[in-house]
């Protein structure tokens, strides 16, 4: 394993679902085998838009941590915490903000955009302001060498190495500029053909019972032209269909294709085969959720134990930062 540390986190802002198995989990994993992995649940960061309710931030949490476990994260391979634990965060944090132009903040693409898109939420806050740089720390604390993002995120990755090379310029170099370790998310679309999301209410969650699933596979929307069975369609405009781009092989993908263009395949078989192929998938993990779920202590140390490693090296970073700073 390469000594170079690896560092993302996942909000618990719900229940995590499909997209986040494809678009996070499944990529941690093949990543623990690699670096060294820090890997976090961002509660803080979920107050930055849900601080009005935090009455399910306990349980989102912990389907947070079952579900890393159950995808296949392995906390004697990776360090895997929980955000809140680890007050290292929130120093540096401080710290970062009394170098931070407030013009950089502003600039961040999605904070306007968040602002205009969500109308049910006061987002006029310093804390959503300041998500950036609490993410910053967040990658800065454990000096990580690389953060896994797409490349629709490689903008938002700039801010910290910025303040992160500010920060050396006026202390010396205590922190590695981070790089994005870029990595193909495939857009996993939600049962309306949207981009799966909980803001949608159109998620297959990895919490779904397999009835459950099933029946939102079977009720999912398909290529609007089909009306009649012996409709012909285009598997370009069916969610089905990009869903089989991802769970299934290609000769099932050719095969369901050509069957819809051709009327030979009816849309309920074509989802069927996508059934047995994300079961396939679920399966494997509904059985680890149970068995976590059915320990609760065991689910207790393993966060406690992982924040505890954490904040060992997040110590020893918030060392150096204050001999740098001459706050000791």
């Amino acid at each position: 394993m390469s000594e170079q540390r690896v560092l993302s986190g996942i909000q618990p802002s719900g229940r995590l679902h499909l997209g986040n198995l494809v678009g996070a989990l499944q990529n941690w994993v093949r990543l623990q085998e690699q670096y060294e992995c820090y890997y976090f649940i961002a509660d803080w960061h979920a107050l930055t838009s849900q601080y009005a309710d935090t009455s399910n931030l306990k349980e989102y949490t912990r389907d947070v941590l079952v579900n890393c476990l159950a995808a296949g994260l392995d906390p004697e391979k990776a360090t895997i915490f929980q955000q809140s634990r680890v007050p290292e965060h929130a120093e540096l944090h401080l710290l970062l903000s009394m170098i931070t132009p407030l013009s950089w903040l502003e600039r961040v693409p999605t904070y306007k955009e968040k602002q205009e898109q969500v109308t049910d939420k006061d987002l006029g806050t310093y804390g959503f302001l300041g998500y950036p740089l609490l993410q910053t720390a967040d990658i800065l604390i454990y000096r990580a060498h690389y953060v896994p993002v797409g490349v629709d995120q490689v903008p938002h990755l700039e801010i910290t190495r910025e303040i992160g090379r500010r920060f050396n310029n006026f202390y010396g170099e205590v922190f590695p500029e981070p790089e994005a370790l870029l990595t193909e998310f495939p857009k996993v679309v939600g049962t309306d053909g949207r981009k799966m999301s909980k803001t949608y209410n159109n998620c297959i969650y990895l919490s779904d019972s397999p009835q459950e699933v099933e029946q939102k596979i079977r009720t999912m929307m398909t290529d609007p032209q089909r009306i009649k069975r012996t409709d012909r369609g285009d598997p370009e405009k069916s969610p089905v269909h990009h869903l089989h781009r991802i769970f299934s092989s290609t000769q099932e993908q050719e095969h369901t294709a050509q069957g819809c263009r051709s009327a030979s395949i009816g849309c309920i078989d074509c989802k069927k085969i996508l059934i047995k192929n994300i079961f396939k998938v679920l399966e494997p993990i509904w059985e680890k959720r149970r068995y976590f779920l059915e320990n609760p202590s065991l689910l207790d140390d393993i966060l406690a134990s992982g924040s505890a490693r954490a904040g060992k090296a997040a110590s020893e970073t918030m060392k150096l930062v204050r001999k740098s700073m001459n706050l000791q």
